[in-house]
């Protein structure tokens, strides 16, 4: 298939799949006689994994070198792991982040009238004070 038809089929642009090949995060795709590139199911799961460990997160560095090591001759199960692993971490961490900042929209929902409200009449209490100590402030000022 041609690159459209596997950006198609994938869900990633054409400019992406591209990319992905200069980056080397998918093997070179073969070439047709006039030149274009013909995809085969090898390069589309090679796309959706990109596609997914890039959902996950992951750094083009981090994803280039787990793709090295997945496509090396040796045993590199403890680095691949050990990478998947520290994107975990990232992803829990960035997760945890994101639930505290959906805790307190939460709370904020929940307790809008007893604190929103309240603390809304205290900063307009605070304001007008405020206008109040201008305004005496200007009467003192121009009586001298």
């Amino acid at each position: 298939m041609n690159i459209k038809e596997a950006s198609k089929q994938t869900g990633v642009s054409s400019a992406a799949i591209r990319y992905y090949e200069k980056e080397l995060l998918i093997p070179a795709i073969d070439r047709s006689d006039t030149g274009n590139r013909e995809i085969d199911a090898r390069i589309i799961r090679r796309i959706n994994f990109v596609k997914k460990m890039r959902a996950a997160g992951m750094t083009i560095e981090n994803l280039r070198r787990f793709i090295e090591l997945f496509d090396s001759k040796n045993d590199t199960n403890k680095e691949q792991t050990a990478l998947l692993k520290e994107q975990l971490n990232d992803m829990e961490k960035k997760r945890d982040d994101l639930q505290l900042a959906i805790d307190h929209l939460h709370y904020k929902l929940d307790h809008y009238y007893d604190h929103v409200v309240a603390s809304e009449k205290e900063l307009q209490d605070l304001d007008r004070q405020h206008e109040e100590q201008v305004a005496n402030s200007t009467k003192i000022k121009s009586n001298f």
